[in-house]
């Protein structure tokens, strides 16, 4: 199987089809071993038939005991072979299908993680997830088609052979028998097809509910709104179901046929060949042989339609796969050479314009509009943003991932340590690890930890408060230490001491350095060096808070209600002896 550090290689994602064709292409050695495996196996169980024939014809019939020995035993020996050749070709297979699912993981992780920031906007969690827990499993199981899917084919291909050697017509039969199965359940695998695809888009917009309201539910719990939604949930989960039931009813068809028409099939051949015997066209031994065929073919018969329902739902797994990594990363065509200095970042679209070196506050009565403005500075999606007047998209993308961080409230926390869990590229010292927890004032969340600072944190930091978990962002955030951090809301879920002690030491913690930070908190905007107040999504006005304050009324507006929603929260806190 692949190995955990090895190479993936370039996907073939030029649709499902070749996609499985790249897997099976990728492993050749394998693919060989498990095709041979499973045609020598099939092969040797068709071949019992004809050595019990010659056994009956050649020993039993005139009376030949060696000869019948020799051929029993020759059966045994050809058995305990096969047996061994089964466990080799089942074992072939298992590695077949554990390196076509590992490398898909590992194709889907590493394109994921070059889409970055670009993935939320382009690809739903839903979907991402339903391809990691059910695509790249259906679609390494449609590989089984590699070792007993050829088997299948060339077992039947030598029955026709040693049939024809017995019977034209038997043979004749044999080798129409399996066009007219494809006839009858083609139409079914496409359908299923479709239905298949159908579910699996449902599945992923559902899963994806699923996880909004894990994360949301105490908020909609404290808004009345769980109802509400648990109501919608229930109805697309419904919906979910009916069309589970139809995939179910296409697939058990396409399963009964594939048992059923085999059968009846092949009792077609069976009777053909008892009236052939009867009527002395073909002996006692032969007719032993063609039910013998007739036995071993009902499996690989059964498997091709079997087969067929596989690769239809690995395709549709795999399309889906192919469609996730067609999303191209954010382009990184950019020849202008980041700035060497400290530089002036400008947004032309809102007129925001950030002096370096120093504390800059975003302030917008729309929240969003002031993120707008962030992404764009940051180069999160299309921009026209420029830093020392050359266009950030313009530069090579890693310089500015590099140098220009953007830290968003709602960022993913991992499981795992919590030093780990705040740690940037490279594991952080104990002083810088202190230094980033004074300044994020987050000093009381390790010490209320059982180990510290080794503690395990649950993905999404699920074990930790809102507001401790706002300031393990902001811990990494600082232990990243990048030239340029932009900060949306970063302490939005604080109460007013805390936020007023993060304001403080974050602009102590960023001294000399530019920082920007987007809240519309007076305990925040009054340690800014400036405030850029947004209107519409463009400047109103700008310069240090006190100042706007008495001279912007809009400004003072939006401050004043801000201040009152603190004072009522930290009233609320204290009556209910909450620590955010």
């Amino acid at each position: 199987m692949i190995d955990a550090y090895e190479d993936p290689g370039m996907p073939d994602t030029r649709g499902g089809w070749r996609y499985l064709w790249w897997l099976v292409w990728r492993q050749p050695g394998r693919s060989v071993a498990a095709a041979v495996l499973g045609s020598v196996w099939m092969v040797l169980m068709a071949a019992q038939p004809y050595m019990m024939a010659r056994a009956v014809d050649d020993g039993l019939v005139p009376g030949r005991l060696g000869v019948l020995a020799a051929w029993t035993g020759t059966m045994f020996l050809v058995g305990a072979v096969n047996a061994w050749l089964s466990i080799m070709r089942h074992r072939m297979m298992t590695r077949v299908r554990m390196d076509a699912n590992f490398r898909t993981v590992k194709v889907v992780v590493g394109h994921v993680v070059r889409l970055g920031a670009a993935l939320p906007r382009r690809a739903g969690a839903g979907e991402v997830v339903t391809i990691g827990v059910g695509d790249v499993q259906v679609l390494a199981q449609a590989l089984t088609a590699v070792g007993p899917g050829v088997g299948s084919v060339v077992v039947y291909a030598v029955v026709a052979g040693l049939l024809l050697a017995v019977s034209t017509p038997l043979a004749a039969v044999v080798l129409l028998g399996l066009p007219v199965l494809a006839l009858v359940t083609g139409p079914l695998t496409l359908r299923l097809q479709g239905a298949e695809s159908e579910y699996r888009e449902r599945q992923g917009v559902l899963t994806a509910r699923i996880g909004d309201l894990a994360g949301g539910l105490r908020v909609l719990n404290g808004l009345g709104g769980k109802s509400l939604f648990a109501d919608g949930f229930r109805t697309d989960s419904q919906a979910l179901r009916a069309q589970g039931y139809r995939v179910g009813a296409v697939a058990s068809w396409v399963q009964a046929l594939g048992v059923g028409l085999p059968t009846l099939f092949l009792a077609v051949v069976t009777w053909l060949a008892a009236r052939l015997a009867a009527q002395g066209e073909i002996s006692v031994g032969q007719l032993v042989a063609v039910y013998g065929y007739v036995a071993v073919l009902i499996g690989p018969v059964a498997f091709m339609v079997e087969m067929a329902y596989e690769l239809n739902r690995g395709v549709v797994a795999a399309r889906r796969v192919v469609r996730l990594l067609r999303l191209a990363p954010e382009p990184d065509e950019g020849t202008r050479p980041a700035p060497e200095e400290p530089a002036e970042l400008h947004d032309p679209a809102s007129g925001v314009r950030i002096a370096p070196g120093r504390l800059t506050a975003l302030a917008a009565a729309r929240p969003a509009e002031a993120a707008a403005v962030v992404d764009r500075l940051g180069r999160f999606g299309p921009t026209d943003a420029t830093w020392g007047g050359v266009r950030l998209d313009a530069m090579p993308l890693a310089d500015v991932r590099a140098r220009v961080l953007v830290a968003d409230n709602e960022a993913d926390l991992f499981a795992g340590p919590l030093r780990e869990v705040v740690a940037a590229a490279h594991a952080a010292g104990e002083g810088a690890l202190d230094r980033a927890l004074y300044a994020a004032a987050a000093e009381d969340v390790v010490r209320g930890l059982p180990d510290g600072a080794d503690s395990a944190v649950a993905g999404q930091g699920r074990s930790l408060s809102g507001g401790q978990r706002q300031r393990m962002r902001l811990v990494r955030a600082l232990l990243a230490d990048p030239e340029v951090l932009l900060a949306v809301e970063p302490t939005s879920a604080l109460d007013a001491h805390t936020e007023a002690t993060v304001a403080g030491r974050l602009r102590a913690a960023r001294e000399g350095r530019t920082t920007v930070v987007t809240s519309t908190s007076p305990l925040v905007l009054d340690r800014a060096d400036t405030v850029v107040f947004l209107a519409g999504g463009k400047v109103a006005a700008c310069g240090p808070h006190r100042r706007l304050l008495a001279e912007e009324p809009g400004y003072r507006a939006l401050v004043a209600r801000d201040a009152e929603a603190d004072t009522e929260a930290d009233t609320e806190a204290d009556a209910e002896g909450v620590v955010r």
